[in-house]
């Protein structure tokens, strides 16, 4: 399939917040410049929508970032760390494809910010109503799958340093 790209295309960006964070601390010890990978996701078309799936710790450390990402337009979903037995279980997977799934008929481009393999039904389901879906996320921690799956993939390996915070 062609990707197709213009700037009256409506486009919806949906950010699994612990997928990148996590690929980026453990491939680069670094933090993921969340502005930067908007611009990419959006890459000067009509933004409708862009939505963080976030995980609330328990001392709230994380108040100055969900603020950071308001500032740059980026609604923030939260959900509550949850402890069980001593594990700890904190993801937003279901939320953002019911999202995604919800919005997808207003929009002409869905763009999933993570690389989990998890996500290709939804890539799947998004596609047969006729919305464009591209993905963007580290190639070295993205399911093959989920390359596969969707319209157009954006490695981020391919220039961390534009992507990153604090990359040494």
């Amino acid at each position: 399939m062609t990707v197709i790209k213009n700037k009256e295309q409506r486009v919806g960006v949906f950010i699994d917040t612990q997928n990148l964070y996590h690929s980026a601390r453990n491939l680069y010890k670094a933090r993921v410049n969340f502005g930067a990978v908007l611009k990419e996701a959006v890459a000067g078309r009509r933004l409708v929508r862009a939505v963080a799936y976030v995980i609330t710790s328990e001392s709230g450390d994380e108040k100055n970032f969900f603020e950071a990402l308001e500032k740059l337009g980026i609604e923030t979903k939260t959900k509550d760390l949850q402890v069980y037995g001593g594990f700890k279980k904190g993801d937003w997977d279901v939320g953002l494809a019911v999202d995604a799934i919800k919005f997808a008929s207003k929009l002409d481009a869905v763009v999933l910010v993570a690389g989990d393999g998890d996500y290709v039904p939804m890539v799947e389901y998004i596609q047969n109503i006729g919305t464009q879906v591209e993905a963007i996320s580290f190639g070295k921690s993205t399911s093959g799958k989920l390359r596969d799956a969707v319209d157009d993939f954006i490695d981020l390996s391919l220039n961390p340093k534009k992507y990153l915070i604090g990359m040494k």
